[in-house]
């Protein structure tokens, strides 16, 4: 059972391989610079897991200690957590111990994947959630420290390698639009974006275009439900 779901799991993981071990080298590499030793990243990456906070984390273990200034920098960097885990509290049901770890591991790239992704007939969802979780901050713990120890010994310059993610999430986008017939949700998520962008700008626009777009997904919800049962009961 563990074994097909870590099967099941992997291959949807790969693309997240290549954004984690790139952009976790990075950040191993920019810590090095700082004068930190590998074990930093090691750690914060694993026990922090949020790639945006540990590259801010940088600045803020160089500065004054301001406490309170770090919590709420924190809570407004990874508050959009809050709107994955409201989403995702169906699909953690009936997980056991596991859920635990799947609510502190899940990022924006476990969250694409587990939200959108159904494991295959025959694997336990759990497991699948699981391993997705657990395969992906593996990368990016790997990609950390290998770039921190690569920082001891060569030096180039970055800048520009955090438009992986971009990408990588710009391909997903568009298998999951290839994938669905219906496009409704997808173009909720662009408009609500565009349009929080245009009001608040681009350093504010992320909390009230997730919010927009739970509004909107919940009033909508019992028609979506009701098209996909309709798509299901055609399929043959």
């Amino acid at each position: 059972m563990k074994t097909n779901a870590l099967k099941a799991a992997f291959p949807h993981t790969l693309p997240i391989c290549v954004g984690f071990l790139f952009l976790g080298m990075s950040y191993g590499f920019l810590m090095r610079s700082k004068g930190f030793s590998f074990v930093y990243p090691m750690l914060m990456s694993l026990f922090i897991f949020a790639g945006s906070m540990e590259f801010v984390t940088v600045n803020l273990l160089l500065s004054a200690f301001h406490p309170l200034y770090a919590f709420f920098l924190a809570l407004m960097v990874n508050a959009r957590h809050i709107f994955y885990g409201i989403s995702m509290l169906e699909k953690y049901k009936n997980t056991g111990w596991k859920k635990a770890y799947l609510i502190y591991g899940m990022c924006d790239e476990t969250f694409t994947i587990n939200c959108a992704v159904k494991p295959p007939a025959g694997v336990d969802r759990g497991w699948f959630l699981f391993f997705v979780t657990l395969l992906n901050q593996i990368y990016w713990v790997s990609g950390a420290t290998l770039g921190a120890l690569l920082g001891y010994v060569i030096r180039f310059d970055t800048t520009g390698i955090e438009f992986v993610m971009t990408a990588l999430f710009l391909v997903m986008f568009m298998n999951q639009w290839e994938e669905n017939r219906r496009h409704g949700p997808a173009l909720t998520g662009l408009a609500c974006s565009l349009g929080a962008l245009l009001l608040f700008g681009a350093k504010a626009f992320i909390l009230p275009a997730m919010a927009l777009m739970i509004l909107c997904l919940s009033l909508t919800r019992d028609r979506n439900i009701s098209l996909k049962e309709k798509e299901e009961g055609r399929k043959p």
